[in-house]
């Protein structure tokens, strides 16, 4: 539920001699160092480049859609279960501490059983979410100049979400959370049944402050976020050899950093055509349908064709409202050839205005 990142990168960090994401000057991946009682696999023991297209699972989804509030409402699994979409991304919601005893398992299990569709778990990988069960009572939020405790809560979010704080994913206590650490997010994920998982804020390795963090570290952000989304992978495949990676915006990654495609099954675009505004309700206006600029759509459209030439599902999610919005977000789908799903910011309900022929 992130706005876009900005398109501008970072320049020359001339203090450090780092250009960020140029693979020529580019710091080499941390070494792979296993934790009391870990099983650590390569990234590239199993790679979606490396078998036909036709066996990806995304490559036979037509429809998805995507909800990431409001799971715990009467009727709203119900209403999953009734519709018809072939591929579902959903909050993992029992990782919320005012819905911890949500059944997300059996969600997953009525899902799958009603369709045999596609689940995938929404995760916010770069950045620390203050309402989740690992935010601990004694942690220090960061504000825009100070980061916060611990120290890899390193900013406040660009786009004005509340809550939601800029890590250092390349941290290993953000690991352990995130990965290795017992009920990790992923952990959790893989225990409920999920068939993938759906990355959001990638894009922490563009952020400025991130960034910086990381070239103090002596550590290349893009190759980072590349290492830490390889290690998700490989994690998840060692315990289920179909989990899905799909991760969500800054398609240039992959132009930066090759390897990037080897390790993810997919991507999702937000808002190509159409926005709205963080933090707004569902019949709010600002929820949708503020147009983006002709710069950033023809921007993201270059950088979407070469996950489209590599043989990867393009997905995409546009925030509009008005009919014809809709109507011209979805023609992006069909003249591109993406998967298009047109809803409003909150993400809190099915959308009303479904594709075409759903």
């Amino acid at each position: 539920m992130r706005g876009v990142a900005p398109l501008l990168v970072l320049g020359l960090l001339a203090c450090k001699g780092v250009l960020r994401g140029d693979p020529d000057l580019a710091a080499p991946p941390p070494p792979d160092l296993p934790g009391p009682g870990r099983e650590r696999i390569p990234p590239t023991e199993t790679r979606p480049a490396d078998r036909p297209a036709a066996t990806n699972p995304l490559a036979g989804v037509g429809t998805w859609a995507y909800q990431i509030q409001g799971l715990t409402k009467s009727g709203a699994v119900a209403a999953l279960v009734a519709s018809h979409y072939d591929l579902l991304v959903l909050e993992p919601t029992r990782t919320d501490k005012s819905t911890q005893s949500f059944d997300s398992k059996g969600m997953v299990q009525q899902l799958h059983a009603a369709k045999g569709r596609l689940v995938l778990a929404y995760v916010d990988i770069g950045e620390a979410e203050d309402w989740r069960t690992y935010w601990k009572s004694d942690w220090v939020k960061p504000t825009s100049s100070e980061k916060g405790v611990p120290d890899f809560l390193v900013t406040t979010d660009p786009d004005g979400w509340s809550g939601n704080y800029p890590v250092a994913y390349w941290d290993p206590r953000w690991k352990e959370i995130v990965i290795h650490g017992a009920g990790s997010v992923l952990a959790k994920v893989l225990e409920d049944g999920y068939d993938g998982i759906y990355l959001d804020w990638v894009e922490a390795y563009a952020n400025s402050k991130v960034a910086a963090e990381a070239v103090k570290a002596g550590k290349d952000p893009a190759a980072e976020m590349v290492a830490f989304i390889g290690e998700i992978r490989a994690y998840a495949r060692a315990r289920d050899p179909d989990f899905l990676v799909v991760p969500q915006n800054v398609p240039e990654l992959a132009e930066k950093r090759p390897e990037y495609l080897k390790v993810v099954d997919g991507i999702a675009q937000e808002a190509i055509i159409f926005d709205g505004d963080a933090d707004t309700a569902w019949s709010d206006p600002a929820a949708c349908d503020r147009r983006v600029s002709s710069s950033t759509r023809a921007f993201l459209e270059q950088k979407l064709a070469l996950w489209k030439g590599a043989g990867l599902p393009v997905f995409h999610v546009e925030y509009a409202c008005d009919a014809a919005n809709v109507s011209e977000s979805y023609a992006l789908s069909t003249a591109k050839g993406f998967r298009g799903y047109v809803t409003r910011r909150p993400l809190d309900r099915l959308t009303t205005t479904p594709p075409p022929g759903y």
